[in-house]
């Protein structure tokens, strides 16, 4: 056995599913005799290895069912991969050397990774160092390209789903336009999802920047035909053919994206004269206890994340493909983002269904 004590943390957002992921991956664990070691607030839980505690069935038994991370997560911390000479991604050789000594400290001898694309690129310079890492991926957006599914995105797709149909009644009640701004910066996965599960009119993203003109119009004509209410789902990343993404300024002085929701209401009010309000879901979007389907996946990927420690394959991600649970190499799993594309069949299907893309 090459390891008998496993580490575990989660890194970058939260998300819903991660405590499913932490609980399949104890108890699988402790099915094979072996111990897990769980490092609290991400990354960071490396710099300081006494602060590592034992997780057991009996002290993560129903955490499938709830929402965040008992370990806690973050993505503000010092490891931070930074751009060498050659472009190349580089971890800081001090905390390679602090992640060794963490694992060392607490005997060790695996470490799973649950993050996103930033988080596993992360996890594979840990693995090139030489230290036996494995991944599983984690994100919300579902844009990573070397899995059909992240858990977090179903959940996530819910929530939208629930909130245009909050929004549609009052809508329908005022005649109003209602403009839903969602999460989603480089991919419109969620936005579009979103807009097919809750019966939206409109999804705008970030792959499609969308024509105001003919936005408008798309209004104007479904007024014709006696439509009372519309409702629009908007990606935080979407920006109009002509302009750039909106970005805001946060409490702490950040800039991020943000603003594109209330944008859009402006723009369609201006142009078609109709009475149009927007709403930022934020972080509803990432909160909760997980679906059915995200408890499912997530304990299935730390089964699976606890099979490729105890075979020893280090430098993994587990994958979902094709409707199985399965795993790739973490080299070609990060840098590769998945968006939505012309033969995406989410799309061609919402275009089916009279759902207005912006073009």
């Amino acid at each position: 056995m090459p390891a008998s004590r496993l580490g575990i943390l989660t890194a970058g957002g939260d998300c819903a599913g991660l405590n499913a992921v932490i609980r399949g991956f104890v108890f699988a664990a402790a099915a094979r005799g072996l111990e897990v070691v769980g490092f609290p607030e991400g990354y960071e839980g490396l710099l300081h290895p006494a602060g590592a505690r034992l997780l057991t069935p009996s002290n993560t038994l129903g955490i499938e069912a709830t929402g965040g991370s008992i370990l806690g997560a973050t993505n503000k911390g010092r490891f931070q991969t930074r751009r060498g000479p050659a472009g190349q991604t580089i971890l800081p050789e001090p905390l390679v050397r602090a992640a060794r000594q963490a694992l060392e400290q607490n005997r060790v001898g695996a470490l799973v990774v649950l993050g996103g694309d930033g988080s596993l690129r992360t996890a594979l310079q840990l693995a090139r160092s030489g230290v036996p890492v494995i991944g599983v991926p984690k994100t919300i957006d579902n844009d990573l390209d070397s899995t059909d599914v992240t858990f977090g995105f179903d959940t996530a797709v819910t929530r939208i789903a629930e909130a245009v149909a909050n929004l549609r009644t009052t809508a329908e009640s005022h005649r109003r336009i209602l403009v839903l701004e969602v999460m989603g910066r480089h991919t419109g996965w969620l936005a579009l999802h979103g807009a097919v599960a809750g019966g939206a009119e409109i999804a705008l993203l970030p792959e499609f920047p969308f024509d105001g003109d003919r936005l408008a119009r798309f209004i104007k004509e479904s007024e014709r035909r006696g439509q009372r209410s519309l409702v629009a789902v908007v990606a935080e990343g979407a920006r109009a053919k002509a302009g750039r993404q909106i970005r805001r300024q946060t409490s702490t002085g950040d800039s991020r994206l943000g603003g594109i929701g209330t944008y859009v209401e402006s723009l369609i009010a201006a142009r078609t004269g109709r009475e149009t309000r927007s709403c930022v879901l934020g972080h509803l979007q990432r909160g909760g206890a997980p679906g059915a389907f995200d408890r499912v996946i997530g304990q299935q990927f730390g089964v699976r994340a606890v099979e490729l420690a105890a075979d020893g394959m280090f430098g993994r991600m587990v994958s979902y493909r094709f409707g199985s649970v399965t795993d790739v190499a973490l080299a070609d799993a990060v840098n590769r983002t998945r968006t939505v594309s012309e033969e995406s069949q989410i799309l061609r299907h919402a275009r089916a269904l009279g759902i207005f893309l912006g073009e």
